[in-house]
């Protein structure tokens, strides 16, 4: 038996063999997928070469983000114990591979109904190499403001990659992978739930769902069925019909071997997975950084305007515009932060976002936290009557995020603010 070309089999993974199966996986993976069902493995060789590699990225990230830099909640930074966070990053990394090798064995055991042969090396190759992107995705929780975005749309990326995969892996036929796909996420969903449960209930933290997991646990797989566009298949059948468009992209800028045309290719599978392109499929621009700043005005209400910043910054032909500005009464009773971000390129996940009906909230003593969807808008509110801070934000046309915080009488006055700004962001579209 030969070793793997790519991911050697003595001496562990070379890193920059493990990077480049990374980057084909990533923006060629239907050419990808072949290689993979040909190499010889072995389950070992799998989880010490790649999995343990990859897996280890969300779950430090993860600590970093709660026990080092923190979350922010009523205006306060809010962070995990390091004890905690240091036991939930290991028992979350040690079951989230766990839970790989199971929703494995359980992708191996669906093959006959779905007319594809099981081979258990098989089955852990299409959910591992699968969930590369959400792994690598996994590192985003750390970008403040977007960072769930981000993730999510790795995992959105993960489950569109089964879908390519099973029929190389399993050997199931392509018109059998959609439903082959959707069963085997439910059931990775549910082992998510359950793997998080179970590290809140060691740790203490209802923060940490098992990095390999989380981010995928948000949708379903693409179908060939004809269903409502608005709907949440539909949305991910759209996902689907992005991706694929600029995989084939890909693969015609790798085979000219153009670097001109390779970056352009990139620009379309980002802007394919965030779902904001233009009609020649690249990521759609910002609004100008000074267009959002002129939006925010010198004074609201008896508050004057203290400070005022913006910029526009991109990362991979993905751009994102923000303007902030502070206010504050003369007196110090109130003051309030009012931000605008220029999210257009994102424009496709906020409006799955928006479809997936992401509802949640929590209550207290002493005030309140919301997530909900309104008219297909994502809003979040938070408010805290002991200390009289809250925030209020909402997404605008699937691109434009406003948001409003500070100490004020009431959420009302932060909603207030953030209506007077809508009314003008309309006219930006």
């Amino acid at each position: 038996m030969q070793p793997d070309p790519q991911i050697p089999a003595q001496g562990g993974a070379r890193p920059d063999a493990l990077i480049e199966r990374v980057k084909s996986i990533l923006a060629s993976p239907r050419s990808t997928w072949p290689e993979i069902a040909a190499e010889p493995a072995s389950v070992a060789g799998l989880y010490t070469r790649y999995f343990m590699l990859l897996a280890a990225v969300p779950a430090v990230a993860g600590f970093i983000k709660g026990s080092l830099i923190g979350h922010g909640v009523f205006g306060m930074r809010i962070t995990t114990p390091l004890l905690s966070g240091l036991m939930g990053m290991v028992l979350g990394y040690a079951l989230g591979l766990v839970v790989l090798y199971v929703v494995a064995m359980i992708v191996n055991a669906l093959a006959p109904r779905f007319e594809g042969r099981k081979d258990q090396v098989q089955a852990l190759k299409a959910v591992g190499y699968a969930w590369t992107a959400a792994w690598v995705a996994g590192i985003a929780v750390i970008v403040p403001g977007i960072g769930w975005l981000l993730a999510l749309a790795g995992g959105i990326y993960s489950i569109y990659l089964l879908y390519l995969g099973l029929p190389h892996t399993m050997k199931c036929p392509p018109e059998k992978s959609a439903i082959y796909t959707l069963v085997s996420v439910l059931a990775a969903i549910v082992l998510g739930w359950i793997v998080g449960l179970l590290i809140a209930a060691i740790t203490g933290m209802g923060m940490l769902a098992g990095g390999v997991l989380g981010s995928a646990a948000s949708g379903a797989g693409s179908s060939q069925v004809s269903v409502d566009p608005d709907s949440r298949m539909g949305q991910l059948m759209e996902f689907g019909r992005r991706m694929e468009q600029a995989g084939q992209q890909m693969d015609q800028a790798r085979a000219s071997g153009s670097a001109e045309e390779q970056g352009k290719a990139l620009g379309a599978l980002m802007g394919a997975m965030a779902g904001g392109t233009d009609a020649d499929g690249q990521p759609v621009e910002s609004v100008a950084a000074e267009q959002l700043r002129a939006l925010l005005p010198e004074a609201i209400g008896n508050m004057q305007r203290t400070a005022i910043s913006a910029s526009r910054n991109g990362a991979m032909g993905v751009q994102i515009s923000e303007a902030t500005a502070e206010y504050a009464e003369q007196d110090g009773s109130g003051r309030i932060s009012v931000e605008i971000q220029d999210m257009a390129a994102m424009s496709g996940m906020m409006a799955m976002a928006g479809a997936f009906g992401m509802d949640q909230s929590r209550e207290t003593d002493s005030g309140y936290e919301r997530t909900f969807t309104r008219d297909g808008r994502l809003v979040s509110e938070e408010w805290n009557s002991t200390s009289n801070r809250g925030k209020y934000s909402v997404m605008v046309g699937n691109r434009f995020r406003l948001e409003a915080s500070g100490r004020v009488d009431s959420i009302d006055d932060l909603r207030n603010v953030v209506g007077q700004l809508e009314r003008q962001v309309v006219t930006l579209q």
